[in-house]
């Protein structure tokens, strides 16, 4: 964003219509948040993200979670399982457990949710080439605890668009990748009404070094290329559409990050209506997660973390969150530790409950200076939509480097801005400290992947390995036509197969995706 005047009041908005910009909360065009009772009615759906080592180390942390309070879960995977590998591929060595919690098989998602009743927690799953399988497993778990596909409730990140911009783990081109994509609307449309079957993500985007509104854009024109791909393999726009979620980032800029969000909101239900076509109201809604921005946290002084994800946390409430991860102050150091955890989960606890945030809907609406963001941003988001619809779309600009060429200039510029002192990072070029102590760091022993190896082993051993071989076969015939690919993927995984068999059956019809630059 640009240098902005110091007071803004009735010219910064002229022409400005109340009624058409913002309209009534839970109303079209949904500026004000998508429900009209918003946090009068039910807080944000407390979330904290978590993951590491093994599944039963994870479901420890879950427990605990929920015991303090947390009310959803969101499972953090590590690289392997993102990318499609089991434990024991020569390309996972070294990264097993890391960064995420090791699931290979159905067997390590049952020990992952032991104990924890699939019909009354709301689960998010951070995956996205892997995430079909990754849906299936927890599907085949819910059913053995009893629990319906229609009380399956949940998300699956699933948006890979992304990860050809900003993050990296991808497996197949984007064609096939797609088709995957579409295949589980269609599934989960028939299955798993209630789960939300992509959420959009703008989060990795902002980390990557995107501003505002360019997270606004690239995320949103994903979104589209999403929706024209699912009608094109006919799917009814209305039927899939108000299972589409978000995921933004909550950045440093109080005042701007509320904009955003609203912004969002508002241009996604507007394009919904009037470029897509949607009929429903539920297909111009814009629902949404909030993760407070990880790459603002430094190593110098690290409690003061706590203190930036406070604000951040607060930018997502005041722009109309449905749940929200707030970062714990030690990870820029290496994984949360449980009491950094805890305070992280604090401070959302303290926000809905103690700051009196919860208490209005939309506090911000009509202010000079948020509703002047509001349209700013949104302009700024349309202009390079429309940018990316000249150049063919969001694959075609992925393709051809569009997006990533712009993060990467947004991203120098900041870093020049910060090596130079025009922009202040507390404790890291400002206010800084001589000799200052580290807290504890969590690491994680490297005797979990001989563990996870074994028991992956030990599960392969236990299977009927010509019926997986035959299911497996099944999969890749699916993927040389035109049928949905997770009914054959399910059969599989209920039979015993692993996230690295599901994968390499579809490599042979797929490919693997390799870089143009």
């Amino acid at each position: 964003m640009t240098d902005r005047p110091g007071v803004y009041g009735p010219d910064d908005l002229a022409g400005w219509d109340p009624q058409a910009d913002l309209g009534e909360p839970g109303g079209y065009p949904y500026t004000r948040g998508p429900y009209s009772s918003m946090y009068t009615g039910r807080l944000w759906t407390m979330r904290q993200y978590a993951g590491f080592g093994t599944a039963a180390a994870t479901n420890e942390r879950f427990r605990s979670l929920l015991d303090a309070g947390q009310t959803g879960l969101s499972v953090a995977f590590d690289l392997p399982t993102q990318m499609g590998l089991d434990s024991d591929d020569p390309l996972a060595h070294g990264e097993v457990g890391k960064v995420g919690v090791a699931i290979d098989s159905v067997a390590d998602l049952r020990i992952l949710f032991d104990q924890i009743p699939l019909d009354r927690v709301s689960t998010s799953m951070t995956i996205n080439a892997t995430a079909a399988v990754l849906l299936l497993m927890y599907q085949i778990v819910a059913e053995e605890q009893g629990v319906s596909g229609d009380a399956v409730r949940g998300t699956i990140q699933n948006d890979i668009l992304k990860e050809y911009i900003a993050r990296g783990t991808y497996i197949y081109p984007a064609e096939p990748s797609m088709r995957i994509i579409t295949d589980t609307f269609a599934y989960c449309a028939a299955e798993l009404p209630s789960w939300n079957t992509i959420s959009i993500s703008g989060y990795h985007i902002r980390e990557a070094g995107s501003t505002a509104a360019q997270e606004v854009a690239f995320t949103i024109a994903n979104g589209l290329a999403y929706v024209e791909a699912a009608r094109a393999a006919g799917l009814d726009i209305d039927a899939f559409a108000p299972r589409l979620s978000f995921f933004w980032n909550s950045h440093n800029d109080l005042f701007e990050e509320a904009a955003k969000f609203r912004a969002a909101r508002r241009l996604w239900a507007r394009l919904m209506r009037e470029r897509i076509g949607a009929t429903k109201p539920e297909s111009w809604r814009m629902r949404f997660h909030t993760q407070t921005a990880g790459s603002t946290l430094t190593a110098q002084q690290p409690l003061n973390n706590v203190v930036r994800t406070s604000y951040q946390a607060l930018a997502a409430v005041l722009g109309g969150t449905q749940s929200l991860h707030t970062n714990s102050y030690d990870e820029a150091l290496g994984l949360p530790t449980a009491d950094a955890v805890r305070i992280a989960l604090r401070t959302q606890q303290i926000l809905g409950y103690e700051s009196g945030t919860s208490g209005v809907v939309d506090p911000l609406a009509g202010s000079y200076y948020v509703e002047s963001l509001t349209d700013e941003i949104e302009a700024e988001a349309l202009a390079l939509i429309t940018r990316i619809d000249e150049i063919g779309g969001a694959a075609s600009a992925i393709e051809q480097g569009f997006q990533q060429r712009e993060i990467e200039d947004a991203a120098y510029r900041y870093a020049r801005a910060v090596d130079d002192g025009t922009a202040t990072v507390v404790g890291v070029n400002r206010f800084t400290v001589e000799g200052e102590s580290e807290p504890p760091v969590m690491v994680i022993d490297p005797e979990v992947e001989r563990a996870q190896v074994a028991a992956l082993e030990s599960h392969r051993a236990s299977t009927d390995r010509s019926a997986v071989g035959e299911s497996l076969t099944a999969v890749t015939a699916a993927a040389e036509g035109t049928d949905n690919l997770l009914y054959p993927m399910k059969r599989s995984l209920e039979l015993g197969a692993t996230v690295g068999d599901v994968t390499a059956a579809l490599l042979p019809v797929f490919g693997r995706y390799r870089p143009a630059f």
